[in-house]
């Protein structure tokens, strides 16, 4: 008795470590929030856009600078050699007053590039985690397939040893085993076909998720993996429209361009610029020891002509503007379209697991009575037994697809109308 409660413990103990290890979904999509190269070179991106908005402003900002000399000179003239050292130090304020309205549009566009590049981080973190969902739902999906694949292996083979027996009674003939061996060895087949489905998800999986999966990995919940979808067509149209990246960068890129016209059109346009220096300059020669000078210069320029430089960039950012605003309206398009293919996508997923789950359930009924019917002797054929057995792990291996395609509609809804992140999912940030 005590040897029995020892083994119980034990086995607790093993079950209860291999549940806290257990690698589950969100574990996934956490490792590869944090660890994904792609996710965090457009970290870097967004970075380095607040930098340039940064830059951006020092337009505005006067400018200082500092500066100084020493030089040598030697007159040489008849009875009269003198040498001078003459040294000047310099501090030069510059401020821009005027740039045709240029500083101010370049200060917004990087604004709204700084905008751009959160929401190209939020598109990079949308596919990522998608990518994620689907090497962690593969690899279920395909370890799912190997089980039912090594469950048909040990039924066939019990057929076959069943078979062998009832030919040495006479009571089925060589043809009938001979079908039953030929079953097996097909199953045995598409075992190897799903032993290699299952290295190559795991590596795919090792990949996106940056770390080796765990040995067992934890069952989805088909119903939606906690997460929250919209509740119609009508409510994913509307979350889109203002959360889509695609969409938002398109817009943003349109506005951008609309700026890229005022910049352009200010190189036509004065610019006005205001300096003020101040220097000290010693022995500046035979007179002057050391004297200080202050200079206000004021500077206006206005450019008549350019060659036309100028002129023909302004219309290149026209038609730059106008292929802005066509993409703008392709943008929304397409995503009115991808919001219609996801949602139906996961309507129709939807509708077909159930089927399948019905499916399955009559066919695994079926088969049962047909094995027990053949088992007990009656007019049921060994040909029947396998095709029935056939439906079976065909009903099977779909249900575990339709499994698979559900999980991921519900991830790829998400990501269409914008809300396949971090936050959205409560992953670790």
């Amino acid at each position: 008795m005590k040897n029995l409660f020892k083994i119980l413990l034990i086995i607790i103990f093993v079950l209860s470590f291999g549940k806290s290890n257990a690698n589950t979904l969100f574990d996934s999509l956490n490792s590869a929030y944090l660890t994904n190269p792609k996710l965090n070179a457009e970290r870097a991106n967004l970075r380095a856009s607040k930098e340039e908005k940064r830059e951006a402003i020092s337009e505005f900002l006067p400018s200082i600078t500092i500066s100084g000399y020493i030089s040598e000179q030697e007159n040489r003239n008849p009875g009269d050699d003198t040498t001078f050292q003459p040294t000047e130090q310099s501090i030069t304020v510059e401020q821009k007053i005027f740039q045709g309205f240029e500083g101010d549009s370049n200060l917004k566009k990087k604004k709204y590039g700084q905008t751009i590049a959160e929401y190209k981080l939020k598109k990079a973190e949308q596919e990522t985690l998608l990518d994620a969902a689907k090497a962690h739902i593969d690899l279920l999906l395909n370890q799912k397939k190997l089980n039912i694949n090594l469950a048909n292996i040990d039924l066939l083979e019990r057929q076959v040893e069943t078979d062998q027996n009832r030919l040495e009674k006479g009571e089925i003939s060589l043809t009938d085993l001979a079908q039953s061996e030929s079953s097996l060895a097909g199953a045995k087949a598409q075992l190897i076909t799903a032993q290699n489905d299952l290295v190559t998800s795991k590596a795919n999986f090792e990949k996106i998720i940056g770390k080796k999966p765990s040995q067992n990995i934890q069952e989805v919940e088909v119903k939606g993996a906690n997460i929250i979808l919209p509740e119609s067509l009508a409510v994913a149209y509307k979350i889109s429209k203002s959360e889509n990246p695609d969409v938002q960068i398109a817009l943003l890129e349109y506005e951008q361009s609309k700026l890229d016209v005022v910049i352009a059109r200010s190189e036509l346009s004065p610019t006005a610029t205001l300096s003020y220096k101040i220097a000290e300059q010693d022995d500046f020669s035979s007179t002057v020891k050391d004297r200080t000078q202050q200079t206000v210069t004021a500077t206006a320029t206005w450019p008549l002509f350019s060659g036309g430089g100028n002129i023909f960039n302004l219309r290149k950012t026209k038609e730059l503007r106008n292929r802005k605003e066509l993409l703008l309206q392709d943008s929304k398009k397409t995503n009115e379209i991808d919001v219609v293919n996801a949602w139906s996508n996961y309507q129709s997923s939807k509708s077909l697991l159930e089927s399948i789950r019905s499916q399955v359930k009559a066919a695994e009924i079926a088969n049962e009575g047909i094995t027990l019917e053949y088992e007990s002797g009656s007019n049921r054929t060994t040909l029947e037994v396998i095709q029935s057995r056939t439906i079976l792990l065909n009903s099977r291996m779909n249900l575990a697809s339709s499994e698979r395609n559900f999980l991921i509609s519900q991830f790829n809804l998400l990501l269409t109308v914008g809300r396949l992140t971090a936050k959205q999912l409560n992953l670790k940030q």
